[in-house]
């Protein structure tokens, strides 16, 4: 049976899922595959909204879970979970209007706009893995 404590495992799967497929699609565009990088593009929107529903709740349901790291590690979680959030919080409009310029084919502001939610939207899936692991992993409760 599924329990939702199991959700912290799924949302960093989703988020690793993300970011390889973030990945994928800059390689295809770079290549000249529009076709393989909108449905990667895509692909990795989708999973990001499932991460998105799934976190919420989580977190609804469960709550915060408080880091029992110690020294210059909590530092380093907190670093990037600060971070994290601020830019996770930023990413969501950036990569809805980067996608409906993609979609539209409106090329040249989309590609503007995809040089700044590319790199933000991959920090964002790559650090709430780190945060998972020094969470649930390395440090839990």
């Amino acid at each position: 049976m599924f329990e939702v404590t199991q959700l912290p495992a799924v949302n960093a799967t989703l988020n690793g899922v993300a970011a390889t497929l973030l990945a994928a699609g800059y390689v295809c565009i770079r290549r000249g595959r529009i076709d393989l990088h909108r449905r990667c593009m895509l692909a990795a929107f989708a999973t990001s909204a499932l991460f998105l529903v799934s976190y919420l709740v989580y977190h609804a349901q469960v709550g915060s879970r408080p880091f029992t790291g110690e020294g210059p590690v909590r530092v380093v979680y907190f670093t990037i979970l600060v971070s994290h959030i601020f830019l996770a919080a930023a990413i969501l409009p950036l990569a809805i209007v980067t996608l409906q310029r993609g979609l539209r084919r409106d090329d040249a502001r989309h590609a503007a706009l995809a040089r700044w939610t590319l790199p933000i939207w991959l920090y964002v899936s790559v650090t709430g893995v780190a945060v998972y692991w020094m969470l649930y992993r390395l440090y839990p409760a």
